[in-house]
Parts: C-alpha cells; sequence; structure tokens
C-alpha cells in the first residue's frame, strides 16, 4: 500500500467479534505499523449507546495509528468513502429459530448494506463478509451493490472449511 491513511467501516461495531478484532485493526497488526486508519463503527440504533463506548475506549486507547472515529446507526453515512467494510454484524440464531428465519432476517440487513453501499460507496471499496452465514450474506450484499465489481466481496469462511476438512478426513479414514 501506498497510502498512509485508509477509510475503514466495521459493521456490528458494538459486538463481541468486533470488540475483539478492532484493536488489532487500529494497533498495527492488521495493515502494518505505517498505515493509519480512518474508522467508521456501524450498528443497529438499540446498540448506539455501546458505540459511544466503544468510541471513547477507542480514544483513551491513545492507538497511534487511528487518526479519526466516527460511529452511527447510519450505513449511508458509515459507508460513505470507505476503502474497506468489513461486515461483522448479522443475526445470529436464536433458540428455536428455522434457518430460514435467520436468513431472511440477514437477508434484509444485507439488503439494505448494500443498497446504501451502492448509493454511497467508492467503487474501489472492498467488502469482507464475516457475519454468518457470510457466503449467503455476501450474495445478498453483492446483489444489492451492482456498482462495486464481483472481485471485490469476499466472504470469511474459516469455519465452513474447517468442516469440510474434518469431513474429508473423516471419509479418508
Amino acid at each position: 500500500m501506498d497510502k498512509d491513511c485508509i477509510k475503514v467501516c466495521v459493521t456490528g461495531a458494538a459486538g463481541n467479534l468486533a470488540y475483539s478484532f478492532i484493536p488489532m485493526l487500529v494497533s498495527g497488526q492488521v495493515f502494518g505499523p505505517r498505515i493509519n486508519i480512518h474508522l467508521t463503527l456501524l450498528d443497529v440504533p438499540s446498540k448506539e449507546y455501546a458505540l459511544k463506548g466503544l468510541y471513547l475506549e477507542l480514544e483513551d486507547g491513545a492507538f497511534p495509528q487511528l487518526k479519526k472515529i466516527e460511529y452511527g446507526t447510519d450505513p449511508k453515512k458509515m459507508f460513505e468513502g470507505c476503502e474497506l467494510v468489513l461486515f461483522l454484524g448479522g443475526s445470529s440464531r436464536k433458540p428455536g429459530q428455522e434457518r430460514i428465519d435467520l436468513l431472511q432476517t440477514n437477508g434484509a440487513i444485507f439488503k439494505e448494506q448494500g443498497q446504501a453501499l451502492n448509493e454511497v460507496g467508492r467503487p474501489d471499496c472492498k467488502c469482507l463478509v464475516v457475519a454468518n452465514p457470510c457466503h449467503t450474506n455476501c450474495y445478498i450484499l453483492r446483489k444489492n451493490c451492482p456498482k462495486l465489481p464481483n472481485e471485490n466481496f469476499h466472504a470469511l469462511s474459516r469455519l465452513d472449511h474447517n468442516r469440510a476438512l474434518v469431513q474429508v478426513i473423516f471419509f479418508l479414514s
């Protein structure tokens, strides 16, 4: 990378996964110690108080790579100008809930976020979907954001990889 600062948005920023990941991002462990971060934090309106708390913690942390922080609940505002969006946020499966219910809930989330990204996102923005089911969520996001090329969408599926590997090993033994 030849830039000295990149704008990154993290969705589901008030969740546990983001809480574990964001310090690594802003401390130079992701892009290296020479890349500064302009961080935007996105979550649902019911998590706005937690977002403010995370914002204050990050300010107190005095991370040298963290140059600017914004937080909010409007994807259009948080996605604007981002070079990378990490989609960590999604609804998790609740007791008694069928998989189709989860897909419908997350489908609505990723449809809305895809449309917002299509409207305000940079044409070179990269998207990494972590929220499960990551492949389906990534597909929905991509279909609702035709402005970005397909190669800018990625799903992090190490869990799927590990499950498949165990099946192959079991089959071969």
